[in-house]
């Protein structure tokens, strides 16, 4: 079979690309070219709604140990501390791991296989855990494991954004990615919003289900709760989510196989990319994964201690909107400047929050609360501008494979912050990550921000 030669795209030396061979079944178009003005939109925001909807519920899995661990020991389970922070960390050396495997998909499966057989996987750990809380003997070798399915939830973005993002023209691309990505995040704040309310009472299909009896009671908890709800409660929508997607997606006929792949890995800026990323979504989801524990053990021991769970859900929720609202602002002004913005803001608030990491009263809780919400305010804007830089900085296969690849080293955050916030002192880990974000504003600034910047983007 040949293939015809189109014209050169940014990013490929000026040479000219082959057109992909023509991909059998009606899933595949006959062709597509979303720079061209008779692009079918409707299709375009067919795909996002359906894949932002199916993203949302798998950050739902991905982060629902962070939900349900402040509360395991609460029903008899007893675990350590560090045994705890590792538990929430699992997810995320899942999703970083898994991400690595579902960002070469896309071209591959295509959109509507990918996004069909990812969901309906979210069901495993979703039931998994909706067992597992029943029994306190539950061996913690098996808690690790249903949180290392979780990690599902996070390994799919990896395929979700690079193949949304061939349906959608670069000028565009920023509000596209913003509203997929950001919407998603929302799925943070959801299961930690929701779970400390479908916990307390018995749900229509699960009613049969004899609650857990609370043995270490804690402030706003009964004698008894229902937390197997935590998961069992999302897999309706679930499976709905896999039907919409195989029923109503269609696929991109972009088509690279494994070593094409690679040739991102040549280039400089794909490592820069991923540690402005790294930056961003690694901070959004390391201190998402841990914002609960992290309350519990710093302010836990006052009386009247806030609930974790009753706070957990803001900052996710802050980044999250963020993450929507500056899509737009990216496209009109570019994503280099707003990364600087982004980088800047997360090194400053960081260094406030420290201040808080070691409380003589619970009076300085707002304080901290204020510290972290600003962290992942400016987080936030990273995650918006960069995806926003990365459809720029490269040709649009490259593109997609670039934001694989930077979603998956990103997604490491909950596993890195909770092994390091398991290993060394708070105040340490938080100075680390400051001095980190600081280098990461100076590589934003050299290379893409400044007047006469090697990529402006």
């Amino acid at each position: 079979m040949t293939t015809a030669l189109r014209p050169p795209e940014a990013g490929t030396g000026g040479l000219p690309v082959k057109e992909p061979p023509t991909r059998k079944g009606r899933e595949w178009l006959a062709d597509w070219n979303p720079e061209d003005d008779t692009w079918d939109q409707r299709l375009a925001w067919r795909t996002l709604t359906i894949t932002t909807y199916n993203l949302t519920l798998a950050f739902i899995t991905w982060f629902l140990v962070s939900a349900i661990a402040p509360r395991l020991n609460n029903i008899g389970f007893g675990l350590s501390t560090s045994e705890l922070y590792w538990l929430t960390a699992m997810p995320g050396l899942a999703g970083g791991l898994l991400r690595l495997i579902w960002m070469f998909l896309p071209p591959v499966l295509g959109t509507r296989k990918l996004v069909s057989i990812s969901t309906l996987l979210l069901v495993l750990p979703l039931a998994g855990w909706g067992w597992a809380v029943q029994d306190a003997t539950t061996p913690y070798v098996v808690l690790l494991a249903l949180a290392f399915l979780c990690g599902i939830g996070g390994g799919v973005f990896s395929g979700f954004m690079p193949s949304t993002s061939y349906f959608f023209p670069k000028r565009k691309q920023g509000v596209a990615l913003g509203i997929q990505a950001g919407v998603g995040n929302f799925g943070v704040s959801v299961v930690q919003f929701l779970v400390p309310w479908v916990i307390g009472f018995a749900l229509l299909g699960t009613a049969s289900i004899g609650p857990e009896k609370v043995v270490k009671p804690a402030r706003g908890l009964g004698e008894s709760i229902w937390l197997h709800n935590a998961g069992l409660v999302f897999i309706p929508w679930v499976v709905a989510g896999a039907v919409l997607a195989w029923f109503y997606l269609k696929s991109v006929p972009v088509q690279a196989n494994l070593r094409q792949q690679l040739d991102i890995f040549r280039e400089k800026h794909t490592w820069i990319m991923t540690a402005l990323y790294m930056m961003t979504f690694g901070a959004f989801s390391g201190f998402a994964a841990q914002f609960g524990l992290l309350i519990k053990n710093l302010y836990g021991t006052f009386p009247d201690a806030p609930d974790p769970l009753k706070w957990a859900f803001l900052g996710p929720l802050v980044g999250s909107a963020a993450r929507v609202a500056w899509g737009p602002l990216c496209d009109r002004f570019g994503g280099a400047i707003w990364t600087v913005v982004s980088g800047v803001g997360m090194t400053a608030s960081t260094v406030f929050t420290v201040f808080w990491l070691t409380p003589s009263s619970l009076g300085e809780f707002k304080f901290f609360v204020a510290g972290m919400l600003g962290v992942f305010f400016f987080a936030g804007i990273g995650n918006a501008s960069t995806f926003k830089q990365m459809p720029m900085i490269f040709e649009r296969r490259q593109a997609g494979g670039v934001i694989g690849w930077t979603a998956a080293i990103a997604a490491f955050g909950p596993f890195l912050f909770g092994i390091g916030l398991a290993s060394i002192s708070a105040t340490a880990f938080y100075l680390g990550w400051a001095v980190f974000f600081a280098a990461c504003v100076g590589l934003a600034w050299h290379f893409y921000a400044r007047k006469g910047a090697e990529r402006p983007s």
